[in-house]
Parts: C-alpha cells; sequence; structure tokens
C-alpha cells in the first residue's frame, strides 16, 4: 500500500478522484446504445419479425443470466493478477478494446437472416458481454484501492456517476436527431446506427486512456492469492453484500425496463417521438442536479435517510407517471421524481458495495475488491437480462412490435405495456427498499468501527507477539457468525 502526505495526497487524491470519474464517461455511453437502445435497432432498423424477436429475447436473457453468473470468475483473475502494472490496469485495457470492437460489430449489416441471423448475434453478443465483462470487472474494482474514507468514495463515486450520466444522457438526448442526420447523409438507417456506435466506442477509448494514465492505487497490501475453492465462500459468507445485491437487482430490473421502454412509450403511446429527446435532456439535467446535491444531502442525512428518500421519490414518480395521461408537464415532473431518486439510489449501490470489501475483509480475513465488486455488474447483467425477457415478452403481447404507428396499437395493448413500463417497476422499487432496509447494517458507525479493527490488525502485524491487541472481532448487527 502506497501512503503520500501533505500536498501530495491532496494531488493524488484530485487525479484519482477525476481519472477514475472521467473513465465512466465513454463506458456509459457504450453499454447504454445496447442495453437500451439494441432492442430499438432490432425492431425499428433491421424489423426482425416475431419469430427472430423471440428468439433473441430468450437468447438475451439466458446469455445475460449467464455471464452475470461468471462475474465473480473474472473478478477471481483479476484479483490473483500480479504485474508492474497492478492488478486492475491490463484487463481494463485488454477489456475497453475488445468491447470497443465488439460493438461497432454489433450494429453492422451482417447480411442474413432467420436462424443464420439469430447464430450470428449469439456470437457478436457473447463477445460484446465477454469484453464487457472484462473491463467492467477491473474498472470498478480498482474503486476500493483508490481509498478507504467514506468521505473520498463518496466524492469519487459522484464524479463516476456524474461523469458516466453525463455520457448516458448525451447518448440517450442525441440518439434519435443524430441517426436520422446520419441517415439522410449516409443513406440508410443501418449505416447511421454503425455510424454511432463507431463514434462512442471511440469516445470510450479515449476516456478510459485517461483513466489508465491518471489513477493510482492506495489500499490494499499484497496477499496470497485466492483459490478458486475459496471463491463461492467470499461472495455467500459476505452476507451484506449478498442482501445490497438481492435489493438492488429488483430496482435496476424495474428501472432498466421503465428506460428501455421509454422511446416506444412516446412513439405508440403518447403518439410524438420528437418529445423522446426532449424528455430525456429534462431527466438527464435531473440526474445530473441529483449527483451534484448528494454532497450536501449526505452531509445532513444517514445513507439509510437518503435510500429512504430517494425510494419515496422514485415512487411518487411512477404514482404520478401513471396518472399524467398526456400532459407533457406531468410526465416531466414525473420523471424528474424517478430520475432524481434513481441517481440517489444507484449511487448508494455504488457505496454499500465498496464498504462491503472492507467488510468482507474484516470477517474473512481476505480482501478481495475484484470479486465483491463482481457483484456490481451482476446486478445491472441479471436486471439487465429480467428487463430485456420484459420488453421483448411487452412488444410481442401488446403488438408494439408490428404497429408501424400508434393507431395501430389497441387500448388492450396500451394496458399492457403501461403496466409494464410503470407498475412493475413501481413494485419492484418498494419491495427493493423493504430488502435493503430491513437486512442491510453497514451504517457509518459500524463501517468506522470495521475499519478502525482493520487498521488495529494491519498494525500488529508489524508489532513483536503479546503486543496487546484484542483480536475479538468487532460485532455487526444482522451479520452471521460462520467467521
Amino acid at each position: 500500500m502506497t501512503t503520500v502526505s501533505g500536498a501530495g495526497a491532496d494531488t493524488l487524491s484530485r487525479r484519482n478522484t477525476w481519472g477514475f470519474g472521467l473513465g465512466t464517461l465513454g463506458r456509459d455511453m457504450v453499454a447504454a446504445m445496447v442495453t437500451m437502445f439494441l432492442m430499438v435497432y432490432l425492431t425499428e432498423v433491421v424489423q426482425v419479425p416475431n419469430s427472430t424477436l423471440g428468439a433473441i429475447t430468450a437468447v438475451l436473457v439466458i446469455m445475460r443470466l449467464f455471464d452475470a453468473v461468471n462475474d465473480p470468475v473474472m473478478g477471481l483473475v483479476v484479483d490473483n493478477t500480479r504485474t508492474r502494472w497492478g492488478k486492475f490496469k491490463p484487463w481494463i485495457a485488454v477489456g475497453a478494446i475488445a468491447w470497443a470492437g465488439a460493438t461497432v460489430l454489433m450494429f453492422s449489416d451482417w447480411g442474413v437472416d432467420g436462424a443464420a441471423f439469430v447464430a450470428v448475434f449469439v456470437g457478436v453478443y457473447l463477445l460484446w458481454e465477454v469484453a464487457y465483462t472484462v473491463n467492467d470487472i477491473s474498472y470498478y474494482g480498482m474503486l476500493p484501492s483508490l481509498s478507504r474514507s467514506q468521505h473520498e468514495r463518496e466524492r469519487i463515486g459522484v464524479v463516476a456517476r456524474i461523469c458516466a450520466n453525463v455520457g448516458l444522457f448525451s447518448l440517450v438526448v442525441a440518439l434519435v436527431p443524430v441517426t436520422e442526420a446520419l441517415e439522410a447523409r449516409l443513406g440508410s438507417a443501418q449505416r447511421a446506427w454503425l455510424a454511432l456506435a463507431l463514434g462512442v466506442a471511440v469516445v470510450m477509448l479515449v476516456f478510459q486512456a485517461i483513466t489508465l494514465v491518471t489513477t493510482r492505487q492506495q489500499v490494499g497490501a499484497p496477499m496470497e492469492p485466492t483459490p478458486l475453492r475459496g471463491l463461492v465462500a467470499v461472495i455467500l459468507r459476505n452476507d451484506q453484500l449478498l442482501w445490497v445485491t438481492l435489493s438492488m437487482v429488483m430496482f435496476m430490473a424495474g428501472y432498466t425496463l421503465t428506460t428501455s421502454l421509454g422511446l416506444y412509450y412516446f412513439t405508440y403511446v403518447y403518439g410524438d417521438a420528437g418529445m423522446y429527446p426532449v424528455f430525456a435532456a429534462i431527466l438527464g439535467v435531473t440526474q445530473l442536479a441529483g449527483l451534484l446535491v448528494f454532497p450536501l444531502v449526505a452531509a445532513r442525512m444517514s445513507r439509510r435517510g437518503i435510500h429512504l428518500l430517494a425510494t419515496t421519490a422514485c415512487a411518487l414518480g411512477y404514482v404520478v407517471f401513471l396518472l399524467a395521461g398526456t400532459s407533457m408537464v406531468v410526465i416531466g415532473i414525473a420523471g424528474v421524481l424517478i430520475f432524481s431518486g434513481q441517481a440517489f439510489i444507484q449511487l448508494l449501490m455504488l457505496l454499500f458495495i465498496a464498504d462491503s470489501v472492507e467488510y468482507g475483509q474484516w470477517k474473512l480475513g481476505r480482501r478481495n475488491e475484484s470479486v465483491t465488486f463482481s457483484l456490481q455488474p451482476f446486478i445491472y447483467k441479471a436486471s439487465s437480462a429480467l428487463a430485456s425477457g420484459g420488453v421483448g415478452l411487452t412488444l410481442i403481447l401488446s403488438g408494439i412490435n408490428e404497429a408501424r404507428t400508434a393507431a395501430d396499437v389497441t387500448a388492450g395493448g396500451i394496458a399492457i405495456f403501461t403496466f409494464a413500463m410503470l407498475g412493475l417497476p413501481l413494485i419492484l422499487v418498494l419491495v427493493s427498499w423493504l430488502v435493503l432496509s430491513r437486512r442491510y447494517r453497514l451504517d457509518e458507525i459500524t463501517y468506522a468501527g470495521i475499519v478502525a479493527e482493520l487498521s488495529s490488525r494491519e498494525a500488529a502485524v508489524l508489532l513483536p507477539p503479546d503486543t496487546g491487541t484484542d483480536p475479538r472481532p468487532l460485532a455487526v448487527e444482522g451479520a452471521d457468525d460462520d467467521r
């Protein structure tokens, strides 16, 4: 572990904060283009029939769940890596390059259809998911090594989420007008989407390079490699990590279902696709504002209080959206409530998982940043898999996949669509809050005690025997006793 003090520490803190944060900008553009808009590309540009869409939906659900389960294995590989550049950066670089290439392939014209199209899709999507896993596990696994301070982690997390949301909403707002402009220039919608994919892939590589050059690890003394047989114990015995994961899979599944159906909503329910970029811009500003004020709120409220406040905002937003009818003003208010609450919860998820690293180290005597943070992409992929299944099923059952205009969708189809986009996510948000509020116990006081004990243990290693250090573990309410 490298120790820096004084002005050097302040400079390094700023470099880590901005170096790590800026790296998320392009990453979230690439991720959003596939997780949010791949279905739009397949149904509106490629115009796959229901039979192919059904097969692709099944493939997406199965592959995302399978890849999510494999995330901890990649975390183990990263944690056991030893190179002159550290254990994180080599995998970040390799993953970013492969991910960029797979994204371009995803939106290329394959020249096939039917079963052959599904077969090619499986191969390209598998490459995309593997590359995403390699980059994501190593990237976010590096975060806990940048600082052990909750305050500094909050600062890094805020900057990272702000940059990520700038990237995400830049793509969301630009997608419709940019692809339309490129289509007019390039002669086809498919070429327009390919050009956009190439552009976001280049942006991602540029900002990933900034992270690789500027960040520097501060926490994490060398430890013995974790054997494969110990992987399950690292995860399953970290009960706090498991409760966070369960809660956030439910929340993100609902949120992703809402965002993935957004463009369809304005096209086929509201009846004006041109309002989608306007709506997305409002929500993007709202999320960024929420992230900017998070430090001010965190200075006055506990994380548990913030989680309740954010959940209330999301739930109220869904209720308002359900009652909004065709009023764009009311829809905008609903969106502000949902997305400001979501910004807080997504940042809290990052911080809860980061704190679970120290909890796992305290409980198991082994520090596994990447294995622990492999549960973050697991959350995104598992929730994305569930949402993809919901999106595909909703488009088929509501009749929207075969509809060409809003007039082609029946009242029954709109009811099915509305429940999938708003009703089901509302239920998932409330259940998610219930799980986390009842089972997660790493509040600020408990975490501070864990860090103090870890520091005592590390100091004791450098002292002769019988120094008087109390070896007994700190009691954590709700933690199991299988240490």
